[in-house]
């Protein structure tokens, strides 16, 4: 549950937004990653000190369901001259560290990330006659917050969501997001590291699809491009109702070319997908072939775990040689290599008995398998074939489900155990083609 009030007013765990010149007793008083945030926020409205605010009357760290302590909406006047229209300019505050004494995140130091090294922004366009912020985007933002703590995956700019629902819970066409570096927002170094600004953009589900064949920021250019599209800030427009595509059909032309040249920059997503062995039965309970037969599969280990997050985090990066992540020789935490250490590993079993070390699990080749795809991840196919492997690189399916993994390869990408020799192989759970 939140509260929407003036973030001048006196809260039940806040104090008042301090600006750079606060006095330096009250500053004292202030969590230091939050005034380092709010700096950056009064230097981009220095004649806003105190805007509405959102705030989650329990805190995540007194046992609430709300991520993030804070939202805070101003009023952006944009630039007529630069085809920017006036909107509002939603601020997260909460996936960065704003305490720095563990209550939320673990501080690692100030030469990394401070929390998961982001917030969220949104720029939302503003009716005529609108004289305060609509609130749903702060729900919108917590939700993807839950998504991130939940998960421990972080976002980074080009990167896509698929909401399969109108942002506002209205009737529009913009049911899903891109995010993006905020326009405006520059970069803060707070005492307990790094924070960024990644803005959400809206997008239709044509949109969504040409980036998931494509790559996001080819399609982000594309929206920079058309004004009521997002124009140059890339500012939602929740009434829009034509696709990019349909007010420009020169665009799809665009798309299609650099998919042919470029391929897809979509290494990996999170699906409803399994996979079976045909190849045989298995012996008995302690054959390695009832790991993805048995009626309970055994569990990804750390390594392998690590090896699959690190493909799904660079989903969208571009990737210049067709690499899978290496199996480092140690876990760190169970979190990739440039993340700190956090509360959960979220691809683990909560039991680690059910773990098998990894050691202990040998690679199988097998002579036939069976895979299964909830009928959005089999949408997918054409993409990993047509975008990805004619590419020369390689594509995963992590279920949602379980602890199972589908990757396919293609010949040529290095640290695969799938070859053309040994076309389908196994590492417990996980199944590379």
């Amino acid at each position: 549950m939140a509260e929407l009030r003036p973030s001048g007013a006196p809260g039940p765990t806040a104090p008042p937004a301090p600006g750079p010149t606060a006095p330096p007793a009250f500053a004292s008083l202030f969590p230091p990653g939050l005034h380092a945030i709010y700096g950056e926020c009064r230097r981009l409205y220095p004649d806003q000190p105190n805007p509405l605010q959102v705030t989650a009357i329990v805190k995540y760290w007194l046992g609430g369901p709300d991520p993030l302590d804070y939202v805070s909406m101003y009023r952006n006047v944009g630039s007529p001259s630069a085809n920017i229209p006036e909107h509002w300019h939603y601020i997260s505050f909460g996936l960065s560290d704003l305490y720095g004494d563990n209550r939320v995140h673990e501080f690692t130091g100030t030469d990394g990330p401070s929390g998961f090294g982001f917030e969220l922004t949104f720029r939302l366009k503003r009716e005529t006659g609108e004289s305060a912020p609509p609130t749903w985007p702060a729900e919108l933002m917590q939700g993807l917050a839950r998504y991130v703590f939940q998960s421990e995956n972080t976002f980074c700019s080009g990167d896509h969501v698929s909401w399969h629902s109108p942002l506002d819970n209205s009737e529009s066409r913009i049911q899903h997001m891109l995010l993006t570096e905020d326009p405006q927002m520059q970069p803060v170094q707070t005492p307990f590291g790094l924070v960024t600004f990644l803005q959400i953009v809206g997008v239709c589900t044509e949109e969504l699809h040409s980036a998931q064949q494509w790559n996001g920021q080819g399609i982000l250019e594309l929206l920079r491009t058309v004004p009521v599209a997002g124009g140059p800030w890339l500012i939602t427009d929740m009434r829009r109702g034509e696709t990019i595509f349909e007010i420009d059909p020169h665009l799809q032309e665009r798309v299609d070319k650099g998919i042919e040249t470029d391929g897809s920059n979509l290494s990996g997503v999170s699906a409803k997908c399994a996979w079976d062995d045909l190849s045989r039965p298995p012996e008995d309970d302690e054959d390695s072939r009832s790991i993805c037969i048995g009626t309970q599969p055994r569990r990804l280990s750390g390594k392998d775990t690590e090896q699959i997050r690190e493909t799904l985090r660079r989903g969208l990066e571009i990737n210049s040689k067709p690499v899978l992540p290496p199996i480092n020789p140690q876990r760190q935490n169970g979190l990739a290599h440039d993340r700190a250490p956090s509360r959960k590993d979220s691809l683990e079993s909560d039991s680690s008995t059910a773990i098998i070390p990894h050691e202990l699990i040998r690679t199988r080749q097998l002579e036939s398998v069976h895979l299964k795809f909830n009928q959005e991840s089999g949408a997918l196919i054409p993409l990993c074939l047509r975008g990805r492997l004619l590419h020369g690189r390689h594509f995963t399916y992590k279920s949602i489900t379980g602890d199972m993994a589908i990757t396919f390869v293609s010949t040529g990408v290095e640290g695969a155990f799938a070859t053309e020799e040994h076309p389908y192989a196994a590492h417990g759970p996980w199944l590379q083609l």
